[in-house]
């Protein structure tokens, strides 16, 4: 099994400065806007970038070195790529396609055969690429990926030239053949809803640097500090105080004060003093209108709703709290629960911030971010 690790540094044409690991059988996305960094950090993976400093390691075998001047071709890194633009040959059959990334000891026939089996492409064999749709091109560009026995499979935002129909077919698809993969996975994804219903872990990149790594919850619900959730697109975000309450802290926002979980301050030592907090809209807990809250342990508050958006069967309501001084927090709900409770704009609902939902950073990684919107919609 086949753990990839990397440490890179490179100055042009993008700066980067990575660190990340994959673990065989799990998929990590690399996500970050436009321009950070994700497509040029598989190509330095790929071997078809040379970073100017750091190891790309893969199974225990250094692909990159910079100390050693090791540089192994992308040949010899036994890497499958899928591009974005699929980068099929139009002059050649699908199976001429993926025949050229087979290994010289493969039965090329019957491999290629067993390949389009498995991404659903069985009996095309003899299409070419201009008689496919989108989206059974890049199955194609993903067969002749696995043609060559990777021990690493890179995917370049690999559905974002597809409609939202195929996207959501060729999701299911990858997320089925992911059990029968047993090499690292990494996607490269602009999309945090895509990351999150296909990847394990993600890898925050922006500016060409690594913010954070972890799993999918850790780092949308708990970013480590404000320019990760910048970048993850955190909602109700906001400003607080810790104070010394006996023996433990508890939050101040405004006029209230919420009891919170206190495992560690992202990584820090807890210490009285302004910080950023947060919850995921999912997190917050909506009370039904004929049973009351349990108490304060539960956080909990009062709010009228402002605004309702239902999509495919979650509803988000922004709701002004009240002791808020008429900040908002956002909360998603199924919309059955919606309707059962005959909740409507201008009603007041009672809702619960648990303890352990809420998420504390240190008011100090503002400077990293810059300014974020106070009203909680991040």
């Amino acid at each position: 099994m086949k753990r990839l690790s990397v440490d890179i540094r490179l100055q042009t044409p993008t700066q980067l400065d990575v660190q990340l690991t994959c673990e065989p059988g799990q998929m990590l996305a690399l996500v970050g806007p436009s321009g950070s960094g994700k497509s040029t950090t598989l190509r330095c993976i790929a071997g078809l970038l040379k970073p100017h400093d750091g190891v790309i390691e893969s199974g225990g075998h250094r692909w990159f070195d910079s100390h050693q001047t090791l540089s192994l071709s992308p040949q010899k890194r036994r890497v499958g790529i899928v591009f974005q633009d699929y980068a099929l040959f139009p002059h050649l059959t699908v199976a001429g396609n993926i025949a050229l990334a087979l290994q010289a000891d493969q039965d090329s026939s019957a491999q290629v055969d067993t390949l389009l089996e498995q991404v659903h492409l069985s009996g095309l064999a003899s299409r070419y690429p201009a008689q496919l749709s989108g989206g059974q091109q890049q199955r194609v560009a993903l067969a002749r990926a696995l043609a060559r026995r990777p021990d690493v499979l890179l995917l370049d935002e690999p559905f974002s030239a597809v409609d939202r129909v195929t996207r959501r077919k060729l999701y299911l698809e990858l997320h089925a053949l992911r059990r029968q993969l047993s090499m690292p996975v990494i996607l490269v994804t602009h999309d945090l809803d895509e990351a999150a219903m296909l990847a394990d872990q993600m890898c925050v990149i922006h500016q060409g640097k690594t913010l954070q790594q972890g799993a999918i919850d850790e780092v949308l619900q708990r970013p480590k500090n404000l320019s990760v959730a910048s970048q993850v697109d955190v909602r109700n975000l906001f400003e607080g105080e810790l104070v010394q309450a006996g023996n433990s802290f508890k939050l101040r926002w405004h006029e209230h004060l919420f009891e919170v979980a206190q495992p560690s301050l992202s990584g820090n030592e807890w210490t009285e003093g302004e910080v950023h907090w947060l919850i995921a809209p999912a997190k917050i807990l909506l009370h039904q209108q004929r049973r009351p809250s349990r108490g304060d342990q539960e956080n909990a508050v009062n709010a009228v709703v402002e605004q309702i958006i239902t999509l495919r069967g979650i509803a988000t309501l922004l709701a002004t709290v009240e002791g808020g001084h008429g900040q908002q927090l956002q909360l998603d709900v199924p919309e059955h629960v919606l309707q059962r409770n005959k909740i409507t704009i201008g009603q007041k609902i009672g809702m619960s911030l648990l303890a352990q939902a809420i998420h504390i950073m240190p008011r100090s990684a503002k400077k990293e971010a810059g300014n974020h919107d106070k009203s909680g919609l991040a």
